[in-house]
């Protein structure tokens, strides 16, 4: 769709009431952002309907958890404004504005005196930072996660991931999977870790539970003076899971001594002080609520999540980089080789990170 016109971006904010203009906002990659300056401010946002191609059920799940978190943090005595997204309805009381030339459009409370981060190099941020996930999933273990949609079907289905990458090998569109044998061996070697997670939740021993599905450090506010948790930002990606999905892919992005991208693969290797940090402020924020299968997939879950990444970047390397963008030669595969390398890092400490768990967690 075209871009609105003055006169149209004026409707967006009518329709929410607001009365202050709004100038562009931060630097996602995803949603386009502005913020409302005033009184108390505002953050609008444009969604981006080629990745959610359905905006209304996915604030009505926004909408659901948010509100149950705020509902369930006054029935706690906790302090309400800041413990979690609060959505700005629009005038008719709906969760988000079709505008004029098709596109949604939603908005939030602006949250203050917070500030967030890519990566720390004091471990207490990773540690706060899983207080703020933990303080999620504690919050919402009474949550129905059957009643919110899927916004990505078979997100975290590494089962379907790794098909998808078989598909992609077989038909090797571009001629490359010649060149990246070594690769593709790698990934074909762990078949076997693609239905670990799945299979648990199939038999009911990990739960079925709400899940943020973007667990990366920069989506998790802390409060700019103290430096403590505040709460999780961003989602759109909120729907039924496993909570091992946000917890190994913290892991994967938090734990790299490297880039994500990096192409001197000595520079990357699994942090395991980040490891200890964040995951002693899982158990402090939610042992008692995690099932014993979920403490034992704990270390697994980083390698899984992990290889699911990596066979996703070198699958979009076989099919022609049509997914991730990319900015060099090679980009995605690149990628692919960071995440195999951790992967391979994290395997051989499975052993030390589950003897870590159990001596903490008991």
């Amino acid at each position: 769709m075209s871009a609105l016109s003055e006169k149209e971006f004026k409707a967006v904010l009518d329709a929410f009431g607001f009365k202050a203009s709004g100038k562009p906002f931060g630097n996602g990659h995803i949603n386009d952002t502005f913020i409302i300056d005033g009184t108390p401010k505002y953050v609008l946002q444009k969604i981006n309907k080629d990745v959610f191609k359905n905006p209304v059920a996915l604030m009505d799940n926004v909408a659901s958890v948010t509100e149950y978190i705020t509902e369930r943090t006054k029935e706690m005595g906790k302090d309400t404004p800041r413990c979690t997204l609060h959505m700005c309805k629009t005038t008719d009381g709906a969760n988000v504005f079709q505008a004029a030339n098709g596109e949604y459009y939603r908005a939030y409370q602006f949250v203050d005196d917070c500030d967030s981060v890519d990566k720390a190099d004091d471990l207490k941020y990773y540690y706060n930072a899983a207080v703020a996930i933990g303080n999620f999933y504690s919050i919402l273990d009474g949550f129905d996660a059957s009643t919110l949609t899927e916004t990505i079907p078979n997100f975290h289905h590494t089962k379907k991931r790794f098909e998808n990458l078989k598909a992609a090998i077989a038909a090797d569109k571009m001629g490359r999977a010649a060149s990246v044998q070594a690769e593709i061996q790698f990934a074909l070697d762990r078949e076997n870790i693609t239905s670990i997670i799945l299979d648990a939740m199939q038999e009911g021993s990990v739960p079925v539970r709400v899940t943020h599905n973007d667990t990366k450090m920069n989506n998790i506010l802390f409060d700019s003076e103290t430096k403590e948790p505040v709460c999780l930002i961003d989602l759109d990606t909120v729907m039924p899971g496993s909570f091992l999905y946000d917890y190994g892919d913290f892991l994967r992005f938090a734990a790299n001594t490297g880039e994500e991208d990096d192409i001197d693969l000595s520079l990357v290797n699994f942090d395991l002080k980040v490891f200890e940090a964040f995951t002693k402020g899982c158990l402090d924020s939610m042992g008692s609520t995690l099932t014993e299968k979920e403490l034992l997939l704990m270390p697994i879950s980083a390698a899984i999540m992990t290889y699911e990444c990596g066979i996703r970047f070198l699958e979009d390397h076989l099919n022609g980089d049509t997914y991730f963008k990319i900015h060099r030669e090679n980009h995605n595969l690149d990628r692919a080789r960071t995440q195999f390398k951790l992967v391979a890092d994290i395997e051989k400490n499975l052993d030390t990170m589950l003897s870590f768990i159990k001596s903490y967690h008991n």
